[in-house]
């Protein structure tokens, strides 16, 4: 019993982070209406700063192209402290000014984009001036062992428990009795109720960033030398931190700090029951990374319907969906066009042409379910990757040819979509978004990284065949053979002209209903909950796909080909590309992370090493700026030029033709389905 109880209490630190990160998105949503996915990276940025200062008396600011960093000689722990938390709170300063003021009015998807692509780039940010690698961090508090009973602890893990319930009181304390608190809490319900008794919502909004960030940069430097400091798991606490906060249903500080308390205390547990004998082998590795997820499920099925939503002065519609047009002219040029830089490279530069096309039909399942049907998805890696291991079981140890292992591997990431949007049935927009990345992070940490499920190093992959021609990716020193890249073209054509009868069928115009007004939709006599999962089902296939592809392309995969972080880029480029059209899975394609544009970037400019930090700003700015992506503004800038064109030439054949107003609605610009 007494092992139980300490490892109850060590977990105390890791719960410490997850209450103070999870109370920062309560603070952050009362004020904002923001789910914060960049909570985590944002304190973690702080906690760098301190522990730079104080290994090497180097003050790091989060610039480029400048000196970026100043030396302050061998700083005291105060001022090292304060430079931490200060840098932190500069942070939510700049994310609410930079960002989300901007995206004020705009729906929950942009600031769903703006929030995830604020993750990547102090992600990035973090492991491109302090390095990727973890990090051991000097003790703060006090840590000498304290004897309870027969159990000895350290005693930091009680200060930092009394630090977070402190930071629970002072948060409360300010939202009950203080004039910005309460008015906080007014502007929450009512914004406009706000502003007509003289505060402001967007100064009040800004007080909410800095508080947030503050408070958590604190807990985060102060609990950092329990942990370590490592990039990818601090960003990713945010969602152990996001189910505890929904637990509290984004407005209880109390709940919020208990249930993450309870949650590090109970995923010690966990590490120590994996290994007793009676646990079942396949799940002791990252079982207890599959908790968070879990819990998201629970309460957000439960509370889905009353959990709070943020009344706003304006609100403005998603971005416009363009549903294709049947034009075979246009499909034979692009296909040409796809043939001739297959024959015109080889090497490296081939093989950039070729994930390219893959992640062309990757974003373009981010089409269907995002752009199509407006449910926001940050798991299509792990759907991806899901096929790409079953594939490896199936054509590596059961023998099957292709490509009949594709459509079987496709076919259960298809059956893991409709599992994870089961809870899409009661559930939207940040909401979604939340579930999702925790169950991607699950699947991660719990299959993708399970010995036991996928082996030790991952299953090799065989070539594929097809009625005795050799689909291989490389043979000898040809490193992106022909055949295999032709085969990727033929499958791309496939699965692009697949959604585009897609969008323009009767199921299309269903999913185009539900995105607009799901009321609407079932009052129409279309079955919303039916829609949604087969919109979950159809994309899950077709990541399915871009998944086996990679699979092939790369003969054997690894966990890191699918991790969180691969998620959110896919979302990323998808986004920057125009996540409403084909033509802009196209562009997101030509963009994405080792496509061709990344090979020419790394090869010609040593660029590759910035390409996430280039994805995070640019998914911020074309949230902000651009919400139709390249392809929609590429679209809208053609159809103003040829709308001129055409203006121009009618008066040149008519000079002499009178000039009538024009009747009601005459000038209105063309109508796209929002």
């Amino acid at each position: 019993m007494s092992q139980h109880v300490l490892f109850l209490l060590v977990g105390l630190g890791a719960g410490s982070i997850y209450a103070a990160l999870a109370m920062g998105l309560v603070v952050t949503y009362k004020g904002t209406g923001v789910i914060n996915f960049a909570q985590g990276a944002m304190a973690m940025f702080g906690a760098y700063v301190y522990d730079e200062l104080r290994k090497t008396g180097e003050l790091v600011f989060p610039v480029f192209g400048i000196p970026d960093r100043i030396s302050l000689g061998d700083p005291p722990f105060l001022v090292a402290l304060f430079f931490g938390i200060l840098f932190s709170a500069l942070l939510g300063l700049l994310a609410h000014f930079l960002v989300f003021r901007p995206l004020r009015s705009a729906p929950v998807l942009g600031k769903v984009i703006a929030s995830v692509g604020l993750m990547i780039t102090v992600q990035a940010i973090v492991s491109l001036k302090f390095d990727s690698q973890a990090r051991a961090v000097a003790a703060i508090l006090p840590n000498e062992t304290v004897e309870i009973g027969a159990l000895s602890v350290s005693r930091d893990r009680f200060y930092l428990t009394a630090i977070a319930v402190a930071i629970a009181v002072v948060l409360w304390a300010y939202f009950r009795f203080t004039r910005p608190g309460l008015a906080t809490r007014a502007a929450a319900e009512n914004e406009l109720g706000a502003a007509l008794t003289g505060f402001s919502p967007d100064l009040l909004a800004g007080a909410t960033w800095v508080l947030s960030s503050t408070l958590t940069g604190l807990m985060v430097i102060l609990a950092s030398p329990t942990t370590g400091l490592n990039p990818a798991n601090y960003t990713l606490f945010v969602v152990p931190a996001l189910a505890v906060a929904l637990v509290g249903r984004l407005t209880s500080l109390g709940v919020a700090c208990a249930a993450g308390l309870a949650l590090g205390a109970f995923q010690s547990e966990i590490t120590f029951l994996t290994q007793k004998d009676w646990w079942p082998g396949w799940m002791r590795v990252g079982f207890s990374d599959a908790v968070p997820f879990l819990i998201v499920i629970v309460a957000l099925f439960l509370l889905g319907q009353r959990l709070p939503s943020r009344g706003t002065i304006v609100t403005t519609s998603l971005p416009d969906v363009f549903r294709p047009r049947n034009r075979p002219a246009v499909v034979a040029t692009l296909v040409a066009l796809g043939l001739v830089s297959l024959l015109v490279t080889d090497g490296s530069y081939r093989f950039g042409v070729v994930t390219s096309m893959i992640m062309t039909i990757v974003a373009l399942s981010l089409v269907v379910l995002t752009g199509f049907v407006g449910q926001i998805s940050l798991a299509q890696a792990a759907f991806a990757g899901s096929a790409g291991f079953i594939l490896a079981k199936l054509a590596g140890r059961a023998g099957f040819p292709f490509p009949l292992s594709t459509l079987v591997a496709a076919s259960g990431a298809a059956a893991l979509g409709l599992l994870i949007g089961i809870p899409a049935l009661r559930i939207r927009g940040a909401q979604l978004a939340v579930v999702t990345l925790a169950g991607a992070i699950a699947i991660e940490r719990f299959v993708f990284r399970n010995p036991e499920l996928v082996g030790s190093s991952g299953d090799p992959i065989p070539d594929a065949e097809l009625f005795g021609m050799n689909l291989a990716v490389r043979e000898g020193t040809d490193l992106t053979r022909l055949s295999f890249s032709i085969m990727v073209l033929i499958v791309l054509t496939l699965v692009a002209l697949g959604v585009g009868n897609l969008a323009r069928g009767d199921t299309g115009r269903a999913f185009l209903a539900v995105r607009s007004n799901e009321r609407a939709a079932a009052a129409a006599g279309i079955s919303v909950s039916a829609t949604k999962l087969m919109a979950f089902g159809i994309s899950s296939f077709i990541a399915g796909i871009g998944g086996s592809l990679i699979g092939y392309s790369r003969n054997q995969l690894s966990a890191d080909s699918f991790g969180v972080f691969i998620g959110l880029a896919f979302l990323a480029f998808a986004y920057l590309g125009g996540i409403t059209s084909i033509s802009g899975a196209l562009v997101a394609g030509t963009f994405a992370p080792l496509g061709i544009t990344y090979v020419l970037l790394d090869r010609n400019l040593s660029l590759g090493r910035y390409y996430l930090l280039f994805s995070g700003l640019g998914l911020i700015i074309t949230a902000i700026f651009n919400p139709q992506g390249i392809a929609g503004r590429t679209r809208e800038s053609n159809e103003a030029i040829a709308a001129a064109f055409r203006k121009r030439r009618s008066r040149r054949q008519s000079p002499d033709a009178p000039v009538l107003a024009p009747a009601q609605g005459a000038n209105a610009e063309p109508v796209h389905v929002s």
